[in-house]
């Protein structure tokens, strides 16, 4: 009896996993679909303020925003690691920060990572970091201005990032921030109306009208970076919980299978000794 109370609490408990498992496969899978909407959207936006920018700037240099009074720049490469907040987003953020120990220089490059994760793999392996930001909880109006300040300050900057392929498969990847402007902005459509100093005014100078121009799309270009990583977290933790839930599932059905078999086998064990005490019992009344 105590081996069937046992059984029966295991299966209790797997069917808590199962129930539980679902649960976050849904959250994930319902997380995926409000990114994907955002990145659209936020790539829109990048695409109009392009169209502007492509016919105001004065050359193809893309200054990061800097103006006059910006202090000089440093020599070395900014690194860029983004991983999520937690350990339930599968082997990615593994994958990425390995990827990006692969090609680190400590002498040319400073590293700043995006999201608690990274930052303990990183300790954990004594490599050295400049900053850590917390990865955004929310996907709409990312505040990335700390972040875009860091990158004004050197003359390049590689981001390490998660990349949504499917809801099955998810790769890790390095661009460069110029690489990512250009190719979003090479996506975009010239405006209908040619815009320039003939035909607009523009204060307090064309110059600073650049500049913000520049500094807004910096930000949207991180934040897309961070859309895209937190859409592949997204896709891998909903992998995992699927992999969890039918592992759930499958032991659940394995726990049920045990506790039938158990309680049939305890059944037909007090039948037969029913049985046997009254074959016994006939015995003796023949035997008198």
């Amino acid at each position: 009896m105590t081996r069937l109370t046992e059984i029966e609490r295991e299966t209790e408990a797997m069917s808590a996993l199962v129930e539980l498992t679902g649960v976050f496969e849904g959250i994930a899978s319902l997380q995926i679909a409000r990114v994907k909407n955002q990145v659209l959207q936020s790539t829109q936006f990048f695409k109009e303020l392009w169209s502007i920018y492509s016919q105001l700037r004065v050359d193809s240099l893309f200054r990061y925003g800097r103006g006059s009074h910006h202090p000089k720049v440093s020599n070395k490469e900014l690194v860029i690691v983004i991983t999520s907040e937690g350990g339930f987003s599968g082997d990615i953020d593994q994958r990425v920060v390995q990827l990006m120990l692969a090609n680190y220089n400590p002498g040319k490059q400073d590293i700043i990572v995006i999201g608690r994760h990274g930052v303990t793999q990183l300790n954990q392996r004594s490599v050295p970091i400049k900053k850590y930001f917390v990865l955004p909880k929310k996907d709409q109006n990312i505040n990335t201005a700390p972040i875009t300040n860091y990158i004004q300050q050197y003359s390049n900057t590689v981001v390490y990032y998660q990349e949504y392929v499917s809801l099955m498969n998810q790769a890790v990847k390095s661009i460069s921030i110029n690489a990512v402007v250009a190719e979003i902005g090479s996506r975009s459509e010239e405006l209908e109306n040619v815009i320039s100093e003939e035909t607009y005014i523009f204060e307090p100078s064309t110059h600073a009208v650049v500049g913000h121009l520049e500094r807004s799309m910096l930000k949207i270009a991180i934040s897309q970076l961070i859309l895209e990583s937190k859409l592949a977290q997204y896709a891998s933790r909903f992998r995992a919980m699927s992999a969890s839930h039918q592992a759930a599932d499958d032991s659940l059905y394995t726990a049920r299978l045990k506790y039938n078999r158990t309680k049939r086998s305890i059944k037909d064990d007090r039948i037969k000794e029913t049985i046997n005490g009254m074959k016994k019992s006939q015995m003796n009344r023949g035997g008198n």
